[in-house]
């Protein structure tokens, strides 16, 4: 029934001024109505405020938590509390509310987990390597370069793919293409989170929880990011030296009283309310570091306590700070390099690792 503008009391008016008054009754059925509908919408307020998780939300938060199709996830893949929706490219204007719960990965299941491949070797090295669902070609490449090197300097080294969920309407497609690329290649490691740039923290967390419970045989590990050149043999030469440590290592390219990036503007943009610090604690970027294989099931346990936010590699100097360790500089840190330099044969036989300008220069 549509009701006609302008009626006080919600009812249907007939036009005119010689309408009939209103039968007794029929004002009782309307008052009756009227409760019965406010009883409803206030059943259903509780009820949905029941829903809510026992940490403040934001209005952005509290939408995707009813309306999670919006983002093109279907039910079975509905976000966690503490991970935010976005498609695979890096956001233009980063949401600003704090995350209350915390990045630990015993929220998310596996998906694709290839559990078997450090029970079928045992690798000296295992690398892994945080990429896009949608990015075939720079798994390709790898496949086809420094990934394809499973034994270096006489020991086993291991490359794997780490991968989130893909929101939007081709998402059911490549997944079923995925599981086509994992049964070919067997690297693919997936888990149940959103893969975006925003919840890069939730993704190392997970590559953590899988070195500390699928993995624990190796030595060492490395993350080491899709767009990066690596020298394989010179990374295995470096953790064959003596002096390298064996427990509670991490190394990289070091980063020194970094501050906080405060402006809106940047994809780096952390607010106070996240981070109060004016500076990170030392650690190490993110685009490519090794670490001893003990430290994944010491950052899994210690990010229990440890409030996470979208900035991966200084999280992880959290974690070294919170358990009372610290980042080592390399035996020659020249070794690692965070610019583009012009090809040289002589340059790329020394060094570690660097950034690529695109996974063609592979």
């Amino acid at each position: 029934m549509v009701l006609q503008k302008g009626s006080a009391d919600g009812a249907v008016r007939p036009a005119g001024p010689a309408a009939a008054p209103t039968p007794v009754i029929t004002l009782t059925l309307r008052v009756f109505l009227v409760s019965a509908l406010r009883l409803r919408r206030t059943l259903k307020s509780r009820v949905l405020l029941s829903m809510l998780p026992p940490y403040p939300l934001r209005p952005w938060r509290l939408f995707g938590l009813f309306s999670a199709e919006v983002h093109g996830v279907t039910a079975s893949h509905q976000s966690k509390p503490n991970e935010i929706n976005e498609t695979t490219e890096s956001p233009t204007v980063p949401p600003t509310g704090t995350q209350f719960h915390q990045a630990h990965p015993y929220n998310y299941h596996f998906i694709m987990d290839n559990k078997e491949v450090c029970k079928t070797k045992t690798p000296f090295l295992v690398l892994m390597v945080p990429v896009a669902p949608t990015n075939v070609a720079d798994r390709e490449a790898i496949r086809q370069t420094w990934g394809n090197e499973s034994l270096v300097q006489g020991e086993v080294v291991l490359t794997l793919f780490m991968l989130g969920l893909s929101g939007g309407a081709a998402a059911e497609q490549l997944q079923e293409e995925l599981k086509q690329e994992n049964l070919l290649h067997h690297d693919l490691i997936q888990s149940d989170f959103m893969d975006s740039y925003l919840n890069l923290t939730i993704k190392t967390m997970v590559i953590m929880h899988w070195l500390a419970t699928r993995c624990q045989t190796a030595p060492y590990a490395m993350k080491i990011d899709s767009d990066m050149f690596l020298n394989i043999d010179n990374l295995v030469l470096m953790l064959q030296k003596p002096g390298i440590p064996k427990l509670n290592y991490l190394t990289g390219m070091l980063m020194w009283n970094r501050p906080v990036v405060r402006s809106k503007d940047s994809k780096w943009y952390v607010s106070e309310e996240m981070y109060p610090d004016p500076q990170y604690p030392t650690y190490v970027l993110g685009m490519g570091y090794v670490f001893s294989n003990d430290l994944p099931e010491k950052f899994v346990e210690v990010s229990k306590s440890i409030k996470p936010f979208n900035i991966e590699d200084a999280y992880i100097g959290m974690c070294m700070k919170k358990l009372g360790l610290a980042p080592i500089s390399p035996p020659d840190s020249s070794q690692f390099k965070a610019y583009n330099t012009r090809y040289d044969r002589c340059e790329y036989s020394k060094i570690i690792t660097y950034i690529l300008g695109s996974s063609q220069e592979l």
